[in-house]
Formats: C-alpha cells, structure tokens, sequence
C-alpha cells in the first residue's frame, strides 16, 4: 500500500515523479504529493483524490528547475483522506520532507512528547511524527537525525527525507515494508515497487531491513541502520516488462495477495498488542467499556467473504466473550423485524467500506439505537464515517476480485476484538489471552514458511483434478466457515460447482452425491472435534468419494483413509487455525482456475465492490 518515488539527478524531478506515482496507482491511494528543492527552498504540492487533482494543482510550475524531489501516494491509515494528511509531511520549519509508507506504533506516544516540546502538528498521521522527530535530532548531519530518530520508533516503516540544507541528497530506511533504488549513470531514484523505475533504469538494490541508504548524483551508499557501518549491496539487472513488474514478479494479482498475507495479518494486529504482556489496545473503538459491558447480543453483519469471517468471529466471541452472536447476511438483514436497541452491538465488516447491502443494515442499526463498530479495511470510506468507531484491518490495496489478504485480515481484526471484548467483560483470564496473542504474533513467520510447500501441493492437486466439475467442503465448528470459504474461492475463480458443509450435516443430503468422481475436500485439525471429523472422511471413504484432506503435520490416521493430504503446523492454541486452513485452499482454488485457463484476476460477472443492491 502507498507509494514512494524520489529522485536525483539531472533531469527535471516533476515529470519524474509523477511519472513514477502512475506507474505506482495499481497499489490504490487516496490522496497524492510532490515535494522538490528549489533555490535552496523546499516547495510542497498536496491534493485529495486521484493523481488528475494533483496534476491540476501543479499546472504552472511543471517545468520546474529543480532535480531533487519526493512524492508519495498515500492509502490512508491514520486520519481520513485529505490533502492536510497527504504527504510529504514537513517539520515544524518546513524545510524537512519525509514520506513514509508502513506504521508507527508508538506515534501516539511520540507525538505528545514532541507537543510538550514545543512542535506543532498540522495532520492526524502517525508519519508526521517522524518528521518532527527527525527535526528534534537535526543539527547538520541528516543522516545521523534519522538514525536516531528511528532508534525511537516501534513499528513498520519505508521512508524517504530530503532537507533544504542538504539539497545534493536524499535519505532512505526500511524496516518490514518494501523499498528499492534505482542506479544510473549521474542519477539515483527511490520507489516502494519496481515499476516506478523501469522507464529509467533497470539496475535496482533490493534494501533489507534496517538499512539506511544515502543516494546522490554519485551513486547510492547502504549502511546499517543500527550500527552506521557501511553494507555492499550489488545490484540486480530487472528483466520484468512493466505489467510483471506490478504483479512483483507473480503471474496474478491474486497470487501476488495471497502471498502477502503474512505480512496484512502482522499490518493488522501491530500496535494492537503489546508484545511483553499481551494486552490489547484498541483506542479507535471509541465506546466506552461501560457501554460495551451493558452489551448482551452482538450482529455482525456482511456479505460474502467477509459473511464467512463473520462466521469464525462468532465462534470466538461467544467463546471468550460469553455474549450471544448472530452473523447476518447484510442482504436478508434490513428485511427481518429487527430486535435492535441501545445493547445490542452491531458489527458490519466490509473490505470497501461501500458494500451497499451492509451500508444499508448499517444505517437501520444506528436508526434503532444500536451501537455500531466497522470492521474495515479502507479509511474515510462510507462505513468508517457512520460507524461509532472503527477497527481498520490494514490489509492495503487488494486488487483480485476474489478476496484474500482482505479475509485474513478480517479475522485477525475480529480476533482482537473478541478477546478485547472479553477482557472487557472479565469472562477471559490475563493468561488466556496472553495465550492467544503469543500465537497469533507467530502466525505471520508460520504463514511464510508454509505458503510455498502449500502452493506446490496445490498445483499438484490441479493437474489431478482441474477437469472435475463438482466439489464438496466439509469442515466442523471453526472451519464449517473456512469449508465454506473454501468452496466460495473456487466457484469463484475457476467457475467449477462447490458447496461447503457443515460435516455433521453431510448425511442429511450432501452423502447422496458422493462417488468416485466426486473430490471431497476435508479439513481436519486435530482438535475436539478431530474423532467426529474422521468418522465423516470414512463415511466418504466408503462410499468411493475421492478424499483431499487438510490436517496437522503427523497426523498417521488422516494419511491412511484420506487419497491426498495437505498439512500445516501444530498450533499452541488451535483456536486459531483458521488461518492456517485458509491459504492454502485459496491455493488451491488458484492453480484449479490458472490450470482451467480461466481469468483469476477478474472473474465473470463479478465486481470487487457490490455498491448497487
């Protein structure tokens, strides 16, 4: 999400840089700015809205002198979209930019600091703190003010900083957010994706994290970010044509998302938690514990995938929160007689913010009493502003129709919530959720070790069973949903006839497809249900179905009955093992429609955002 281009050289820096932002509008953003040195003064250009505002806002003084400069398209995180918390961001001289994509969890703290210090702020963005951090530091070194400057931050970041009094340089630093430099004979450019480079050079450095990297006209110098020793890093000659470059180097958007979701769940429960106590932090809510202790039913509310997490959430809320949960399809809601007031909390969940349906379930929550928190992914989006408060999913832009990260995402939001809602209402221990937060900070490092055995497997299971027409998911208690899931990812993209059940209802209909064409997809972890799950792969055993079964690492019993099988890691809490599940049928619904020949990234009939009921 959000992109960074910055440049130095000879030629002019706006064409550069704005060249460079469209090349980077396929990351999706909802404000835009450049920021150049000229005559030795820093000159800012900031708008909302797509890059023809900003455009606009330049006519006159494109033709600029200048050949140093910053730009940046933001998806917002924190504060609404708006061209005050569009950056660059500047210090409280002015003279200093920095651009920024990724998150500082400690802004909150680190801003009232530099309030009682005397800064000014002029945003509601967590970036606008490194800026007046990095002044705090600054005396004639710049690079030395930003390394102590990030010796001070928690949290994520790609960042970019030009200062009026160092006007032949640029700084840049990476910590868990990706960020490139480009090589060229006289010039050095800056980028948060590849694409912004290629029409100038294709000689990039890859930066890793805690590195800070110097770029002049000269050439560009790594140095490690902690220790200030300088770091050789060779450059990579890019091969990619512009459309590859977009996708990083995979074939689909869709499977460029489905690999970033180790890092959209770390994105969503960051600065969430504290690490050393587990304890959960969600000031955005903006309800007090009073009102959510006099809670006694909860409505979460959606469409589609974001039904489904709905789904797992409720399972989790009941469990850790003892209140009473009903999932509603936002479609059916707004029919119903609703039994709405001042204690029931209503929950809409929505990738957009738009979905029409859930706006609408929304508005009739709010009309008859009910307090409302969204569960979101975009900021300043329709849900964000009706909502009491919201808890963003920080997924970024996601550009395949069929949602991925977004899901994942979904469930980590939820999961904190419901423990957050539990520790409210003291129906949780300290422990119990300490628990649970250990495991979930460790998913994103178990996500990226297993996606790419998953992946493989999956384009294994495709070549047997691409031309098949009809599949069957079961799952039990937590994964009756991510059954369901599963079977809505490959009815999606590869266009073939799934249904998920709930395995205990298999016969009471389901039973009466089965045969020896028939694959069945299982998910059986190992959990109290594991005997029950079992006992219903037998039953399809034995009556000549064909067996993909998804369990835990070791699992002999499932290897015997089961004909494929498909394993992910023991967790400490296998309360979540959802999203362990997940990826790797949404591998598996991939490689079925990439083998079919059938448009993964836009599917038929379908939109990313239902905004028409």
């Amino acid at each position: 999400m959000c992109g960074i281009v910055g440049y130095i050289g000879s030629m002019r820096v706006l064409p550069v840089l704005m060249d460079g932002l469209k090349r980077l509008e396929y990351r999706g953003y909802d404000s835009a700015g450049v920021a150049w040195i000229q005559d030795g003064s820093v000159q800012r250009v900031r708008s909302e809205g797509k890059l023809v505002n900003l455009d606009r806002a330049l006519n006159g003084i494109r033709d600029t002198s200048s050949s140093i400069g910053l730009a940046h398209t933001r998806w917002a995180t924190h504060g609404a979209p708006s061209e005050a918390n569009a950056h660059p961001h500047t210090d409280c001289t002015g003279n200093l930019i920095v651009v920024h994509n990724g998150i500082i969890e400690n802004y909150f703290s680190l801003r009232r600091e530099l309030i009682s210090e005397g800064h000014t702020f002029k945003s509601e963005t967590d970036t606008e703190v490194l800026a007046h951090l990095i002044e705090k530091h600054l005396d004639s070194d710049l690079v030395e003010a930003v390394r102590k400057a990030l010796t001070e931050t928690e949290g994520a970041f790609a960042l970019g900083v030009m200062w009026h009094r160092s006007p032949d340089m640029l700084v840049a630093a990476r910590k868990q957010s990706p960020l490139v430099l480009g090589v060229s004979e006289g010039e050095c450019f800056l980028a948060s994706d590849i694409p912004a480079l290629l029409p100038y050079t294709r000689n990039v450095i890859f930066m890793d994290d805690g590195e800070l990297a110097v770029l002049t006209r000269d050439g560009a110098e790594v140095v490690d970010l902690a220790s200030g020793e300088k770091i050789r890093k060779a450059s990579q000659t890019i091969t990619w044509d512009a459309t590859m470059a977009e996708k990083a180097g995979y074939k689909h958007f869709m499977l460029k998302e489905i690999y970033e979701q180790p890092q959209a769940v770390l994105n969503t429960f960051r600065g969430r938690i504290i690490p050393e106590t587990g304890e959960i932090i969600l000031p955005e809510i903006k309800l007090s514990e009073q009102v959510l202790k006099k809670i006694r039913r909860i409505v979460l509310l959606a469409c589609g995938t974001s039904w489904h997490a709905g789904l797992v959430a409720k399972y989790w809320i009941e469990k850790w929160a003892r209140i009473p949960v009903e999932v509603d399809l936002a479609s059916e809601f707004r029919y119903r007689h609703l039994l709405l007031d001042e204690d029931v909390l209503t929950v809409p969940i929505s990738q957009s913010g738009e979905t029409a349906d859930t706006l609408a379930g929304l508005r009739i929550a709010r009309k008859l009493g009910s307090p409302v928190i969204g569960i979101c992914n975009v900021v300043g989006s329709t849900i964000t502003r009706e909502s009491d408060g919201t808890v963003y999913t920080h997924a970024g832009p996601e550009i395949g129709v069929a949602s991925t990260k977004a899901f994942t995402s979904q469930l980590t939001a939820l999961l904190i919530l419901a423990l957050y809602l539990g520790r409210i209402r003291g129906t949780i221990t300290k422990q119990e959720i300490r628990e649970k937060t250990d495991t979930l900070m460790d998913i994103p490092a178990i996500l990226e070790e297993g996606i790419p055995a998953w992946h493989e497997q999956s384009r294994d299971l495709a070549d047997i069973f691409y031309n098949r027409t009809d599949f069957l998911y079961l799952g039990r208690d937590l994964h009756f949903p991510i059954a369901l899931e599963g079977a809505l990812k490959l009815k999606e993209i590869s266009y073939i006839h799934a249904e998920g059940y709930a395995a205990g209802e298999m016969k009471h209909g389901p039973i009466a497809l089965i045969d020896r064409r028939m694959p069945v997809v299982a998910l059986v972890p190992m959990d109290h249900v594991y005997e029950k799950m079992l006992s219903n792969v037998e039953e399809v055993r034995s009556r000549r179905g064909v067996i993909i079964a998804f369990g835990e690492d070791g699992d002999e019993a499932l290897a015997r009955v089961a004909h494929h099988v498909v394993t992910v890691p023991h967790l400490k809490c296998r309360d979540l093992n959802p999203f362990l599940y997940t990826i790797p049928l949404q591998l598996l619904a991939y490689e079925m429609a990439v083998a079919r020949g059938c448009d993964v990234d836009q599917p038929r009939n379908l939109a990313k955002s239902v905004t028409v009921e």
